[in-house]
Order: structure tokens, then sequence, then C-alpha cells
């Protein structure tokens, strides 16, 4: 047996750590006879599980930097904005020193002034929770739901209905 994975395996690996459903995810990655018996051989090997564990570690310091993002846009100084809205053009600031991050949108109108948009707080706030929680995907829960519910009416062999 080769010792590197195929597109077609490795593919597999990247669908499983998104839809964490081993018969949909051969499917997906174009195992389209038998598929679960695909998907039980596969994640029996060393390798695949290997290449899975290095996409979900590739996954949390995606979900970190997330974290981070919106832990900025939440809880964020916006001293910066405040300096440059009330900067009276004397001494020339230099926007490369500028913390700016909160904010969404930068105007100047027509009859002069500056106006300044910040991204929503609360938003970031929400989304921070939900990212923190696990429940980043609000359709997370209704999935597990439906997955546990398959599995129970496999046990039973769907005899009551």
């Amino acid at each position: 047996m080769s010792r590197t994975l195929s597109a077609r395996q490795k593919a597999f690996c990247r669908h499983y750590v998104r839809l964490r459903n081993g018969r949909e995810a051969a499917a997906a990655a174009g195992f389209v006879c038998l598929p679960q018996r695909t998907a039980q051989r596969l994640l029996a090997d060393r390798r695949v599980r290997a290449e899975i564990a290095a996409y979900e570690k590739e996954l949390a310091a995606t979900r970190a930097e997330l974290i981070a993002g919106y832990r900025r846009l939440a809880f964020g100084s916006v001293a910066d904005a405040v300096k440059l809205l009330f900067h009276d053009g004397g001494e020339p600031l230099d926007p490369e020193t500028l913390d700016l991050f909160a904010v969404s949108d930068l105007k100047r109108p027509k009859g002069g002034g500056l106006e300044i948009k910040f991204f929503d707080r609360q938003r970031a706030l929400e989304r921070l929770e939900a990212l923190v929680s696990g429940d980043a995907d609000g359709a997370l829960p209704f999935y597990r739901a439906l997955e546990r519910s398959a599995a129970l009416f496999g046990e039973q062999g769907g005899a009551d209905v």
C-alpha cells in the first residue's frame, strides 16, 4: 500500500472534519460505491486518522484566530478613533500607528468633519459566545439531533415505524 494518501482519501479527511459523518464524507469525496463501508475502512487507517487530526489542528488555529478577532471587536479600545475624530489638523497623525480595528467605515461629509462607524460590539459578543460555546453553526445542534435519531433508528431496526 502507498505511504501517502490519495487525493480522494485526503478529500475524505477534509469532508469528515467538516461533516463529522463518515458515510457523507466518503460520498462527498467520490467514494460512491458502499460509502459507509469505505468510511469505516478509511477511519481504521492510521494515516487517515493522522490526516484528520492535522486538519482538525488547522481548524482549531483558525477558530482561535476568529475568537481573538471577535474579542478585539467586542472589548477593544476606540481611543485611536476618538483621537482621529478630534485631531485639529496640526501635527499630522501617522495612520500606521493608529489602532482602527473596530472601525467599519470612515467618511468626510461635504459639510466638513469626520464620520466614524464602528463594528457592532453586541453582535461581536454574540458571535464570540457562539464560538466559545462551540455552537458557531446554528444548524449544528439540529444536525447532531438528527444523527442521534438516525443512530437510534438503526439500533432498533425501525420496527416501530
